[in-house]
């Protein structure tokens, strides 16, 4: 495990310098979930070009196909397409999920943690119940139970990645971002206790704070900003390849900043 400073600036480094081989991932099977907008989007379609079967994971089955149809007309390999409400799932549905891909794949290389509630940004005292109970059941509850049956068919992959989704308020709290910061909190805890668990197996840990990103939630959280001003998702992309490939096998326990503070 690499010390948490040096890590910083070797995440940095990468997110700069990491040359991506064309067939960084190939004949990998990874699953995004989110992968209908944004980062996930964009990862998504990252980790076909380097070579990897995607399961597209999201709410709206036509943003899902529209992923679907990019991968497949820039001759990546074929995805699969898993319309699922982490809103709504039980862990019932993951554990059926889960097997889905045993079968259909027979391994599972790689996991990214996208799909993620914002919520809306007010002082702590008007957080409303069903908001709070909302951003976690989509931030943690859901990341818990879909990992939680996933494990299985991790172990059967020679080596595999979890990536987690962090953010700078889930390091330091910030004023205003309530349960959204709370479930980023809760984010890494996961990560670190499932990298300390699994530390002397094939399976890693690791979080990623993609930072300000030109999407629709940071515009939603900011939206006085100029979207120009931003980093785009495919910016990031060295950094979210370089964890899902081979290359990262031994970093665990990590949570990687993809731009400097």
């Amino acid at each position: 495990m690499l010390e948490s400073a040096g890590f910083h600036v070797f995440g940095l480094l990468y997110m700069q310098q990491y040359h991506t081989a064309e067939d960084a991932l190939q004949d990998k099977v990874i699953l995004v979930t989110g992968a209908g907008d944004g980062i996930g989007k964009v990862a998504a379609l990252s980790y076909a070009k380097a070579g990897a079967t995607v399961i597209l994971l999201g709410r709206t089955v036509s943003k899902l196909e529209s992923v679907y149809d990019e991968i497949v007309n820039a001759g990546g390999p074929e995805p699969a397409i898993v319309p699922l409400d982490l809103n709504g799932a039980t862990a019932t549905h993951y554990q059926q999920f889960a097997q889905t891909i045993r079968e259909q794949f027979g391994k599972l290389d790689g996991v990214l943690h996208n799909a993620s509630l914002l919520g809306y940004l007010r002082p702590f005292a008007q957080i409303e119940e069903k908001e709070w109970q909302d951003i976690m059941q989509v931030n943690v509850t859901s990341q818990f139970l879909l990992t939680q049956a996933l494990l299985p068919v991790l172990k059967l992959a020679p080596k595999a990645s979890v990536v987690f989704t962090s953010s700078g308020v889930g390091k330091t709290g910030r004023a205003y971002w309530g349960a959204y910061a709370v479930s980023k909190f809760a984010t890494e805890g996961m990560m670190q206790v499932l990298a300390d668990e699994y530390a002397n197996s094939p399976i890693r840990f690791n979080c990623i704070n993609p930072g300000a990103t030109r999407t629709k939630m940071r515009a939603k959280a900011y939206p006085g900003e100029k979207p120009e001003s931003l980093k785009t998702p495919e910016d990031l992309m060295p950094l979210y390849i370089y964890m899902m490939a081979d290359d990262s096998n031994g970093v665990n326990g990590q949570s990687v900043d993809a731009q400097p503070k």
